[in-house]
């Protein structure tokens, strides 16, 4: 176990690197081709109910993914962390206008506060597709996350609640495919993941 938390230590580093040498234009252009593609994927033009982050500022940008979401009129989550802890909340989030209100984390992310009562995913018929963020992919649906566990947390309480699993996709710049990434038992697999 020590030898995989080391492993993961390695290659967030590693990756972190990586994506701190990509510039603002690659960012945006690396976005706008994996949005491209999300938008005309089926398990997304087919969901109602999307789970979707707000990036920080070495992910994959999300605000046009959000405006879509709001086109389309679909129902937009977004994650809702608990400070000093693992868990997390997939929130309503009622509009496009709403998201530069809600105030600032420690991460530099928009979240709802603790007492901004929101309808919340788990609680009012589940998901039917999550966008993960993480630091590193692989193609057998490994994820290297923050090294928090809040998805992974999130995604198996989801699955003791409700029988029908949200469809999960990863979005990721290049720079973050890895050939292959060190999981425990408690790393919970991604169903896909779009990079540009």
């Amino acid at each position: 176990m020590a030898s995989i938390q080391a492993a993961k230590r390695a290659l967030r580093a590693q990756l972190k690197q990586k994506l701190a040498a990509l510039s603002d234009l690659e960012k945006l252009q690396q976005s706008q081709a994996v949005t491209r593609k999300l938008l005309s994927h089926h398990r997304y033009q087919s969901a109602k109910r999307i789970a979707v982050f707000l990036n920080m500022s070495d992910e994959i940008q999300t605000g046009d993914i959000i405006r879509d979401i709001f086109r389309q009129d679909k129902s937009c989550f977004i994650p809702r962390y608990q400070p000093r802890s693992t868990h997390m909340d997939m929130v309503s989030l009622g509009s496009l206008e709403e998201i530069n209100l809600l105030p600032v984390t420690t991460w530099n992310v928009r979240q709802p506060g603790e007492e901004d009562c929101r309808q919340e995913a788990l609680a009012t018929g589940g998901l039917d597709l999550v966008l993960v963020p993480g630091l590193g992919f692989d193609d057998k649906g490994h994820r290297l996350g923050r090294g928090k566990g809040y998805y992974d947390t999130f995604l198996e309480r989801y699955s003791r609640h409700l029988s029908d699993k949200p469809y999960t996709i990863a979005l990721a710049f290049q720079e973050q495919i890895c050939d292959s990434i060190p999981v425990t038992e408690n790393d919970f697999e991604i169903d896909e993941v779009i990079c540009a």
